[in-house]
């Protein structure tokens, strides 16, 4: 029997997710504007629920196509207003349109999104030891420098605990329950993309700490080194 981490073990969905996008490093900035909005709309409830309406979320927002959204109107958020099952909060529909904007103003200014939020960490992904045996914070240091940043290029609803979250689902943090098979699966998925002595060392050894197997490089596609913090 897989482990996984406990908190997707509620429903199909959020195993699925889990089991497939959730920790993997997300470097196309259409998926990371979706992961970013969807963070958005969670504000003040919770990521099942996301989950469970991700689809009605991509219809209101053009398959999250920023370039689209950053163009809606009133028009549009009354027709995203009156979708049956959409969260009805005209503040947080007002807020994926204004971000969608700065998102723009991002891509100008760094050329893609992806590299404007992995050069916080250098391309590499942040794995605490500590957070594998399930100590995860709610927000970081890490989380914090670019939450304020983000406010200030004039992105909304974009706090600390808010970005930590992201951080986490685009594969910017590992967070994995040392026990779930994914935690295993990504440090190998790192693994093969590991150019600095630290990551060469996890391709070699396996990790006491972390209780892994070594992973079969074939099985994975080349991704980004590991920083690891004890």
């Amino acid at each position: 029997m897989m482990e996984r981490c406990p908190w997707c073990l509620g429903n199909e969905k959020m195993i699925r997710y889990h089991d497939e996008e959730w920790g993997v490093p997300v470097h196309d900035d259409r998926k990371q504007f979706e992961f970013l909005m969807m963070e958005v709309m969670q504000c003040g409830l919770n990521w099942n629920m996301m989950i469970q309406k991700r689809e009605i979320f991509r219809r209101c927002f053009d398959n999250f196509d920023f370039d689209k959204v950053s163009t809606y109107d009133e028009v549009d958020i009354e027709r995203i207003m009156g979708t049956e099952g959409m969260i009805r909060s005209r503040r947080k529909i007002e807020a994926v349109i204004h971000n969608a904007q700065c998102f723009q103003k991002i891509r100008a200014k760094f050329g893609l999104f992806s590299d404007y939020i992995w050069g916080f960490t250098k391309g590499k992904t942040y794995l605490y030891m500590d957070h594998q045996k399930g100590h995860a914070p709610a927000k970081s240091g890490l989380s914090d420098r670019i939450s304020a940043d983000l406010k200030k290029r004039e992105l909304k609803y974009m706090g600390s605990v808010t970005v930590y979250s992201h951080l986490q689902a685009c594969g910017i943090i590992n967070d994995h329950w040392e026990g779930s098979f994914r935690c295993r699966e990504l440090i190998g998925l790192h693994r093969c993309g590991a150019e600095t002595a630290e990551a060469e060392e996890l391709i070699e050894a396996d990790q006491p700490v972390l209780n892994m197997s070594r992973a079969k490089p074939a099985c994975f596609r080349r991704l980004c080194p590991v920083e690891i913090f004890t």
